[in-house]
């Protein structure tokens, strides 16, 4: 990966932990016996944990609700156009950065992501309502308006969720509880499945997003809840003062320390070679899906049901083995996990292009990404600044990730064009998983260095 200057450029940005707050202390009970033997909580973090899952839940239920409806609106505005999509999609999100960035600079972190998700929830009665009065021709414009929002809205209020997670649990506790964590994120996305694959053929679409709006109602509380509980119980000295004052910075800032920083640059890289290697096998997918289905209520529930069955796998392993694997095998091996799986996937696609073999790596890929890979990414972030961890990853998060897939996607369109078919599109992906996978060993052993050897919490004694 291309690398940056380090030295003093990235001694404010990496490895300076000790300034943000770290969520622990004194307990008021321990866990039950059964829950101590399947995930490693300690005293103090129960009443986090339980808030920043309901949290995680509320989020990703809200996006599931509507990424079926996302997904057929693509599809029914024309496979074609897709690309064009994601070209606005990107500039919709660097459009969006500065304007987070200010809120950062201003509010609290309280105040910047309740104001962050009122935006979305404002933005969805408006769709809602729009879409029950437009006509035919106008339904198709306004699908794919709401396609490049519901983008948008996705890699945001889910990058929100992870930049505080990471501002309050330490490197050490996310090896513990970001599986976990993830698990919740799982379950939160099987509910929306659920809710739109049962509920869409009886209420429609539109009355669909009105349940979303109320998701995101809960996922407001549950921040306001962990950003004042974990005040309290924070690991150093200060921190509780500094995490209620606005984190201040350049609105540009995300941008500059990006470009600075070598360890930085490689996050980016990591989440560019996974957009790209994505995109390409969703251009499959839509292509598929639009020639066995042609009525927009059964694409919109095969959506939901392919959704539901990844994250019923997903769940499984998030459960019993992330945080295992995690210890086990450290973050350099966990985060390499993904590039191997795609490597594995597009060479077998490579030898055989079938329709089959195209669902299972889709769904291998999907299950490794967040069972193993997000929760693992996310670890990267611990070791920042705070404003790292807000600016520098949600660029990461948005605009870098969106940069991937314009490019997958433009790709993906030179090489259909050129006359390559699912098996010269495999072979292509080849080389940039191998480079995943060096990129993947790189950053976790940058990351093991930075955060230190693991440390004890304090007792309650102390």
């Amino acid at each position: 990966m291309p690398a940056a200057a380090a030295g003093a450029a990235n001694a404010g940005t990496e490895g300076d932990a000790a300034a943000s707050g770290r969520a622990t202390g004194s307990t008021t009970g321990r866990p039950p016996h059964g829950w101590q033997r399947l995930v490693d909580i300690r005293p103090g973090e129960w009443p986090l944990l339980a808030w920043a899952l309901l949290y995680v839940f509320c989020v990703l239920s809200a996006y599931y609700v509507i990424r079926p409806i996302r997904d057929e609106m693509g599809v029914h505005g024309g496979v074609q156009n897709l690309q064009w999509l994601f070209t606005g999609t990107l500039l919709a999100m660097l459009a969006l950065n500065p304007a987070f960035a200010a809120l950062v600079r201003r509010y609290s972190r309280e105040r910047f992501i309740t104001l962050t998700y009122a935006f979305f929830m404002l933005n969805l009665a408006l769709f809602m309502a729009a879409l029950m009065v437009a006509d035919e021709a106008q339904q198709v414009w306004l699908g794919r308006a709401f396609f490049i929002w519901t983008s948008v809205f996705n890699l945001f209020v889910v990058s929100v969720f992870w930049a505080l997670m990471v501002d309050i649990f330490d490197s050490e506790q996310g090896k513990r509880l970001f599986g976990i964590l993830a698990a919740g994120a799982t379950l939160g996305a099987m509910a929306g499945s659920m809710i739109t694959a049962t509920l869409v053929r009886d209420v429609g679409a539109n009355l669909l997003l009105a349940a979303s709006i109320l998701l995101l109602g809960g996922a407001i509380l549950a921040v306001r809840q962990l950003s004042r509980r974990s005040q309290s119980l924070s690991r150093h000295p200060g921190a509780a003062t500094q995490t209620d004052r606005p984190i201040g910075g350049g609105l540009l800032a995300g941008i500059t320390h990006t470009l600075r920083s070598r360890y930085l640059l490689n996050i980016a890289g990591y989440m560019l070679l996974f957009a790209i290697t994505s995109t390409f096998l969703y251009f499959q997918q839509a292509a598929i899906v639009s020639e066995h289905f042609t009525d927009r209520a059964s694409r919109t529930e095969f959506f939901a049901r392919i959704d539901l069955l990844v994250n019923v796998l997903t769940l499984l392993i998030q459960i019993f083995l992330t945080s295992r694997i995690l210890k086990v095998a450290g973050v350099a091996l966990t985060a390499a996990i993904l590039p191997l799986i795609t490597l594995v996937g597009f060479g077998a696609l490579a030898l055989a292009p079938t329709i089959a073999l195209l669902v299972a790596v889709q769904v291998a890929r999907r299950v490794g990404n967040f069972a193993l890979a997000r929760p693992t990414r996310e670890l990267l972030f611990t070791v920042l600044s705070r404003e790292d961890k807000y600016k520098a990853k949600n660029l990461i998060d948005t605009a870098v990730y969106r940069a991937g897939d314009q490019v997958g996607s433009w790709s993906y369109a030179l090489l259909a064009g050129a006359g390559l078919g699912m098996t010269g599109i495999a072979v292509v992906a080849l080389p940039l998983s191998l480079l995943w996978i060096g990129n993947a060993v790189w950053l976790g052993r940058r990351q093991q260095t930075l955060a230190g050897p693991p440390t004890e919490p304090p007792t309650a004694a102390s």
